[in-house]
């Protein structure tokens, strides 16, 4: 065997011994959305939508009961719902803070089509798998309530029980009882909002300095000052989603959830239900009552002195309601 012939056996020798050369996909393995062995104060990031995005959760406490919280908007953020952790953890229940894909502390990537209430319904879903919860209690607050309501609808199995706090079962009730609490501001401020909704001058400054000063102080939240954790997820609430599924004002409703309805399905919820609604909230605490009467395992407590967010402005009635029933089920 001459040089040349020893030298091309050798490569052929080489080739057929030597470890395949991986991939570039294989030689460097997806990133962790959360470091291994490392605590990280119970925030878990979760793949959703497929895997295209990340949203944020927080575990807090330990227990046999675990509650994940729905908060509302759409758009908003888990920070106003902050109350929980001054009640919950320390009567035993494991609570799990969210922020819903757009919100916050989550990816918010800019895809309209991304902001309907089927596809949340599945994000639910992927955030429960990704936490490993089963058999937990889900706790819906105001859009979140509605996002609770559709997600029983279609995943009941997995619910050990269900709270549905100030959300009416149907869009036309919310319009019905918000338009009644016009009257709630000054005549003239009235006007000046009848005249501006006319033009569609949702934007207009005039607009929601009424709302903010006159309004909102008495159905949304009745305290003075309104506590930092609500004022913070006004601040970091994303209005896009808001506006693409709701509407620009608190009073129309002309995003994707308008022919929301679900009064006929209420009686498929067959969970251990809660309802909580509040006097002074802008949904009428009549059709929190009525929602109870339709699920065969449910029942209804009216806060007397609260209105949307009456787990701060009657913080009181609204934990020692809430914290029995969830030790109940």
């Amino acid at each position: 065997m001459d040089r040349r012939q020893f030298l091309s056996a050798a490569a052929v020798l080489a080739a057929a011994t030597a470890p395949m050369t991986p991939t570039l996909a294989e030689a460097v393995p997806a990133a962790p959305l959360n470091p291994p062995g490392i605590r990280v104060a119970g925030i878990r990031m979760i793949p959703v939508a497929g895997g295209k995005y990340k949203v944020w959760t927080k575990k807090i406490g330990s227990g046999a009961v675990k509650v994940l919280l729905l908060h509302g908007g759409p758009g908003f953020s888990h920070e106003y719902l902050e109350a929980m952790e001054s009640f919950l953890p320390e009567a035993g229940i494991e609570m799990y803070y969210y922020d819903q894909l757009g919100s916050n502390n989550s990816d918010q990537p800019d895809d309209t089509s991304l902001w309907t209430l089927p596809r949340f319904v599945e994000e639910v879903e992927e955030v429960r798998q990704g936490l490993g919860l089963d058999q937990f209690v889900l706790y819906g607050h105001s859009w979140g309530g509605i996002l609770a309501i559709d997600y029983a609808l279609k995943y009941q199995k997995h619910l050990k029980g269900l709270v549905i706090s100030n959300m009416a079962a149907g869009i036309q009730s919310f319009l019905k009882r918000v338009n009644s609490l016009r009257g709630l501001m000054k005549p003239e401020s009235q006007k000046v909002i009848r005249e501006l909704e006319a033009k569609q001058a949702y934007d207009d400054p005039a607009y929601e300095k009424i709302m903010m000063e006159e309004l909102y102080p008495q159905m949304i939240c009745r305290l003075d000052p309104w506590p930092e954790p609500v004022t913070r997820a006004f601040r970091h609430a994303n209005l896009a989603i808001y506006n693409q599924m709701q509407g620009k004002s608190e009073l129309e409703v002309t995003g994707n959830l308008k022919d929301w309805e679900r009064w006929d399905a209420l009686p498929r919820i067959k969970v251990k239900t809660l309802t909580i609604g509040a006097i002074h909230d802008e949904m009428d605490p009549e059709d929190m009552k009525r929602m109870a009467t339709l699920m065969p395992n449910a029942r209804s407590v009216i806060c007397p002195q609260g209105s949307h967010l009456c787990m701060w402005d009657d913080q009181d009635f609204y934990f020692k309601n809430l914290i029995p029933f969830l030790k109940s089920v």
